[in-house]
């Protein structure tokens, strides 16, 4: 937070900078005293909701009463939250998730793939990615505590691992989750996920068919219109999930009205080429 305008007598000039980090700790000072500590708090609501703010103080009488000073000034405080780069979690190595992943970190998001085959999850594909994970993908994302800022694209080479993927992610609190795949295979997920419990709350959040409707084919395409989406969330575009045709299909699932697509769908059947 920076002081940008100060009149009168005050503790610090214009310019005075203060760096807040989430955890409350600090580097420099805008001049002490309880205007600071109420400047410290407001800073660390910015950092929550990453939202910059203007504060201004007014050191009269009172004021001086409550903390010590001796000033009469007035200051304004601009506070302005520094968004740390988003973590991306790839579920996949295949053909969309190479693409995405390229984008991806030239757009400033870090890169965290997931996949059980070391042939394609690899440095040599994935030179920009800060983490590669080889494990088997339903196991390790039940252990793995992925922050709330997170944003995962589920992108595996089959239904079975995608069903498996958004299982464990589904009811998890974060930033953005998205789910690859045709209308009709995301409603045969879902409706598998409904009966097994899942919140329609939960469901309701996912993004799927994921990505923006640009009319993308090709895997290249198909990761340029995730990664839309993805910055369209960044930025806080109104990006609403369109799992289903409607919300009160997916609540009607979850009431057993589809029974039969249920049905339909195999968790263990064979999974489709890799993508």
């Amino acid at each position: 937070m920076t002081i940008v305008r100060a009149s009168g007598s005050t503790p610090q000039r214009t310019g005075a900078k203060m760096l807040v980090y989430a955890d409350g700790r600090t580097v420099g000072t805008i001049g002490g005293g309880c205007y600071e500590n109420d400047a410290l708090g407001k800073a660390r609501e910015a950092i929550a909701s990453g939202k910059p703010a203007l504060v201004r103080y007014d050191l009269n009488d009172d004021f001086v009463q409550e903390s010590g000073l001796i000033c009469g000034g007035q200051m304004e405080v601009y506070i302005d939250p520094i968004a740390p780069a988003p973590r991306l979690y790839i579920i996949g190595a295949g053909h969309v998730g190479y693409h995405l992943a390229r984008a991806a970190a030239e757009t400033g998001f870090r890169i965290h793939l997931v996949d059980d085959r070391e042939k394609f999850a690899n440095k040599e594909r994935f030179p920009a990615a800060d983490e590669i994970v080889v494990d088997d993908i339903a196991t390790w994302l039940h252990q793995a505590e992925l922050p709330s800022s997170a944003y995962v694209v589920v992108v595996t080479r089959g239904h079975t691992h995608d069903f498996d993927a958004l299982r464990a992610l589904a009811a998890r609190d974060l930033r953005y989750l998205g789910l690859i795949g045709s209308r009709a295979k995301v409603a045969r997920v879902f409706d598998a996920l409904a009966e097994e419990g899942m919140p329609v709350e939960c469901l309701e959040r996912v993004h799927a068919p994921i990505g923006l409707d640009i009319g993308a084919v090709t895997p290249a395409e198909i990761a340029i219109s995730i990664l839309a989406e993805l910055i369209a969330i960044r930025h806080g575009k109104d990006v609403s999930p369109v799992a289903m045709s409607s919300n009160r299909r997916v609540r009607s699932l979850a009431k057993g009205a589809q029974n039969s697509v249920v049905s339909s769908f195999d968790p263990s059947s064979p999974s489709t080429p890799s993508r």
